[in-house]
């Protein structure tokens, strides 16, 4: 501790009797006589006080996001920051000022080879090196593996190595989990017969991350089997890497992978590379997807006699892209199967490029195959289209089922009386809190520094937390849309800032007041329009995934804002008190958008409005 330090704790343990002009008061814009005033909430009250104009107080919930850091904690974790050596206190930071981070599975290691079957229930959070190298037949069974967590993180390494007719069972694998980290290295690489199961693996998870290196690699005649793999999940990537590389007769099976899932990005590299007599099928991948993207590279590329086949592939899907690289090229006696790809109902992207190129016999063909492709350089002889469809679209009303009943609606809902579909307001995000200004402003915020972020948090290259990061600071860095005024706050103060800097200092702040008919049907009580119910200027901020609490604050011209009692449909008595923003120019907005989908029409024809969700807000002036 430095001089400068030890002088401040000592001011600050003598100074238990100082308190504010009014602290009596048990308000939440005013500070207790037995509040420390040295604490970061304190603070926040301070500024509020100081840069809002009039006597309300900051609201509780916009309060209940200050940092929970103590005083002398501020000042220590301030401390390391300025001399940027928070990493070497990283699990202390995390915890103290309660941070989304992963936790360190160097702690939790299972490292024994062990040599009987093994059963696990309701585990998680554990770190696998080199378990069940070189075993001989029998089985190990994962059953509700990391099932219901807030932050699953797991990681196999060498797992079933060299094994000989050994199986692993995963059922209901990080299923209902809230940011999902999953890393399997080597798994059952050089393995002979036996086979690996994946049943229900992510589903249902948000933003689920599984990484697969080496998976199978050199294996023979050892079966691997996907089904319902992260189906129904939320944003998140796959990566399979070197996957049944140089295999012998292994077949692999995806039944159900990435189904009715929400922009979920897959990466397959060198899958069934130089694979001798493989059988890999994928039945149901990616269907009725939102914003599915797909790479496979070096898929099946030398491959001998194996068989490959896609079956509902992207089926009914919104847009999406597939980009296909030296597929199956160079392969003797390949065949390669895609039966009822891409019939999207919004045309998506797709990119053949060295398609069966080189291949030598064996044959590739398409089967009502649906979308307008870019196919470079790939073997026309040999290549079979069938019933191809060069726009997917099939007429008729497009409904996609990620367009959530009641997540968008139109302005003549918000009246006494109606009745409504409300969606899932419920906040997904882990739970955090805002960071001091005194610390965040400390931290480097763009896509050059990201490495200097990585190190503070722990994020290894390539790993979920840094893809989480990295895609935070890219949306923050994106050029506003027209009309359109942004910034990505990380502290109170800086979201006060923003605010009236766009609307001045006489504002107010609110959000739906819970979650209450969340996901039900609600009828629609009393209604209020901001401002008399005239077009504003309104400042409306959305949660990102990020280590401490960070905000996407922006203002779009040309809003209508509204409070609405919600009803309960049978009693008709209040349950909630919902925030609707009701944007009246969408000409900007992309036809794509989920509201037009759900809506009908396009950009500029109609306004579109939604509810402020849990833990979101949004910004007026006073009235």
């Amino acid at each position: 501790m430095n001089i400068i330090e030890a002088v401040f704790f000592l001011c600050f343990f003598s100074s238990s009797n100082v308190h504010f002009a009014g602290a009596s008061k048990q308000t939440a814009g005013n500070i207790t006589p037995s509040e420390n005033p040295f604490t970061p909430k304190a603070s926040l009250i301070r500024y509020w006080n100081k840069r809002i104009n009039g006597s309300s107080p900051p609201p509780p919930f916009f309060l209940s996001k200050a940092s929970s850091l103590t005083a002398l904690d501020s000042t220590r974790f301030t401390s390391l920051a300025s001399r940027h050596a928070l990493h070497t206190r990283l699990p202390d930071f995390c915890t103290a000022a309660k941070l989304f981070c992963f936790p360190d599975l160097a702690a939790h290691s299972v490292a024994e080879k062990h040599g009987s079957d093994v059963g696990f229930s309701l585990y998680s959070d554990k770190n696998f090196t080199n378990y069940g190298s070189d075993r001989l037949a029998g089985a190990d069974t994962f059953k509700n593996y990391s099932g219901g967590d807030n932050i699953g993180v797991d990681s196999f390494r060498r797992y079933s190595r060299d094994s000989a007719g050994h199986d692993d069972r995963f059922s209901n694998y990080a299923g209902e989990v809230n940011v999902a980290d999953q890393s399997f290295a080597t798994y059952a690489a050089g393995s002979t017969g036996g086979s690996g199961e994946f049943a229900s693996y992510q589903t249902n998870a948000n933003q689920p991350n599984g990484r697969f290196t080496s998976y199978s690699d050199e294996a023979n005649g050892r079966s691997q089997s996907f089904t319902a793999y992260s189906e129904n999940a939320n944003a998140g990537a796959q990566t399979f890497t070197s996957y049944g590389k140089n295999g012998n007769g292994a077949p692999d099976g995806f039944s159900g992978y990435g189904s009715g899932s929400n922009v979920v990005k897959s990466g397959f590299s060198g899958y069934g590379e130089t694979a001798n007599g493989g059988n890999d099928t994928f039945a149901s991948y990616g269907g009725d997807g939102n914003l599915p993207v797909n790479d496979f590279k070096k898929y099946g590329e030398g491959g001998n006699g194996a068989v490959y086949g896609f079956k509902d592939y992207r089926d009914q899907s919104n847009i999406g892209a597939d980009s296909f690289s030296s597929y199956a090229r160079d392969s003797h006696n390949g065949k390669v199967n895609f039966v009822n790809y891409g019939k999207s109902f919004n045309l998506g992207s797709d990119d053949f490029t060295g398609y069966g190129q080189g291949g030598d016999g064996g044959n590739v063909s398409f089967k009502t195959y649906g979308q307008g492709p870019n196919f470079k350089a790939y073997a026309k002889d040999g290549v079979v289209f069938s019933r191809y469809f060069n726009n997917a679209s099939s007429g008729g009303k497009k409904v996609n089922k990620w367009i959530e009943p009641g997540k968008f609606f139109r302005e003549s809902m918000l009246k006494e009386g109606s009745s409504m579909q409300m969606p899932d307001i419920k906040d997904k995000m882990p739970e955090r809190t805002f960071l001091p200004r005194t610390i965040v402003s400390k931290f480097s915020f763009s896509s050059s520094k990201t490495g200097d972020v990585r190190r503070i948090f722990g994020a290894g290259e390539n790993s979920s937390m840094a893809g989480i990061i990295s895609s935070a600071i890219s949306e923050c860095e994106r050029p506003p849309s027209s009309g359109e005024t942004k910034r990505c706050v990380g502290s109170a103060e800086d979201m006060i800032d923003f605010a009236t800097s766009v609307l001045g200092h006489n504002v107010v702040v609110r959000t739906t007041e819970n979650v209450v008919g969340s996901k039900k049907k609600i009828v629609i009580g009393k209604v209020k329009g901001i401002n008399g119910g005239d077009l504003t200027r309104a400042v409306s901020c959305h949660q990102s995934l990020y280590p401490y609490l960070l905000y996407y604050c922006h203002s779009v011209p040309k809003v209508r804002v509204y409070e609405a009692d919600l009803l309960d449909p049978e009693s008709l008595e209040k349950i909630n008190h919902g925030v609707a923003i009701c944007h009246i120019d969408t000409s900007a907005w992309s036809a794509s958008h989920g509201a037009f989908l759900a809506l009908g029409s396009g950009p500029g024809r109609i306004e579109v409005c939604h509810w402020i969700f849990e833990n979101d807000m949004t910004w007026t002036t006073t009235e």
